[in-house]
């Protein structure tokens, strides 16, 4: 009878849960990674250079780094769910404003609001995921965001594909592709109505105090490891096409499958990773995977056009990163995860912010100092390069805090 009455439970609580969190990272990962093919008929339209389109990054990042600052005390104050429910309607509405955009300046606006809700979605689904997956945490975790990377595999192509629609009579366009996009964070507002989520069973003298949480050195070194490695993941979604296309005169089409492809990789890596990151550990893991993706990227652009596939392996170093940070985050701070999530994905904004002018500042510098030497063809492709060679050594970044966060741990006997 017991038993009968626990799988009761199981169902009254977890499938609607798991749905909004699935569901949740595929609206994500469509969000994030249309950008890419849209990018370059963006600077095109609005006559704006590649410094710029690091700005606009930034500067949208900054609108993520805003909502990661208030998401978790909204949580906490009136619920997950309306978390949720605050993010992914901020993220249809923002289609609607970015459709009706004719301006670089309300464009900036309506993006910054898209961004707004994404940092919510992404606390709050990490926050619901850390309260959920109790067990086999980093396989979980990985499996959620493995639905991030489903979508993003699948992003650039329909982003390339729905640009070229035409609709009564004119081309839907990156306009057009963006309010249809982000109409699909409607979908996951149904079961996020209907869920019931299961109550934070933390006392609050229980809780690790965010003063306390700041000053052990394992908090910093984590948002260092997050910080390089989230940059590094989403300049590769951001910037890939646009090099691809004005380094090898890559089409739209053939550079949007490339992304895909790297996506591709992605998306089974977080498939089938994770049991591997919960095996050899999250730390040992994060030092291995970010390692590979640093090299692969930085000899993808030292071999050229014939290195070109290295970013798809690139894809699968990058992938387990933030999943097992969040992992690692929900095993050390069992008693502060909501804490620890906020503090680290809201430094980590900061890093993103100052991570997206850099690639635009460094690809605008070199871009200029070469064509003053070599003429504006070769300064092009070693402004671009420069840019791409900087998001690789994020990842090299990552890999060695991971190494000093190991043996910082080792110290200890506390690895994970």
């Amino acid at each position: 009878m017991e038993g009968v009455q626990r799988i009761g439970l199981l169902k009254k609580y977890l499938p609607l849960p798991y749905l909004v969190i699935f569901v949740g990272f595929l609206v994500f990962g469509f969000s994030e990674n249309i950008k890419g093919p849209a990018i370059p008929r963006i600077q095109s339209d609005f006559g704006i250079d590649e410094m710029q389109i690091g700005l606009l990054l930034a500067y949208n990042s900054f609108g993520y780094l805003l909502a990661c600052s208030f998401t978790g005390i909204l949580s906490a104050k009136y619920g997950i769910k309306l978390a949720c429910m605050l993010a992914f309607g901020s993220m249809a509405i923002s289609g609607i404003f970015i459709y009706f955009s004719e301006s670089y300046l309300s464009f900036s606006f309506s993006y910054f609001f898209m961004y707004i809700g994404n940092g919510m979605l992404e606390i709050a689904l990490a926050i619901l995921a850390a309260r959920i997956f109790t067990k086999n945490t980093g396989f979980m975790m990985n499996l959620s965001h493995f639905f991030y990377g489903l979508s993003s595999t699948a992003a650039p192509i329909m982003a390339a594909g729905l640009m070229g629609w035409h609709v009564f009579g004119s081309e839907l366009g990156w306009r057009g592709m963006y309010l249809l996009m982000l109409s699909l964070a409607i979908i996951p507002m149904l079961p996020t109505i209907a869920a019931k989520i299961p109550a934070d069973k933390i006392h609050e003298e229980d809780r690790i105090s965010f003063k306390s949480y700041i000053k052990e050195p394992a908090a910093w070194l984590i948002v260092g490891i997050l910080s390089f490695g989230v940059i590094a993941e989403l300049s590769i979604g951001g910037w890939l096409v646009n090099y691809l296309e004005k380094s090898y005169q890559w089409s739209s089409t053939a550079a949007s499958s490339m992304l895909s492809v790297f996506f591709l990789c992605f998306m089974l890596a977080r498939l089938l990773l994770g049991a591997v990151t919960d095996k050899i550990g999250f730390t040992i893991s994060l030092i291995i995977f970010s390692g590979v993706s640093g090299l692969a990227i930085i000899f993808a652009i030292l071999l050229g056009s014939s290195g070109v596939f290295l970013f798809a392996i690139a894809g699968i170093g990058i992938a387990p990163i933030y999943p097992t940070v969040m992992a690692l985050l929900a095993k050390r701070y069992p008693n502060g995860t909501d804490t620890a999530i906020t503090f680290t994905v809201t430094i980590m904004g900061i890093a993103v912010v100052i991570g997206n002018f850099l690639v635009g500042a460094i690809t605008d510098l070199f871009k200029h100092f070469f064509t003053s030497i070599s003429g504006p063809e070769l300064g092009l492709l070693r402004g671009l390069q420069s840019g791409m060679l900087f998001i690789g050594l994020c990842a090299i970044f990552c890999s060695l805090f991971s190494i000093f966060m190991y043996r910082y741990l080792l110290k200890r006997n506390e690895v994970i």
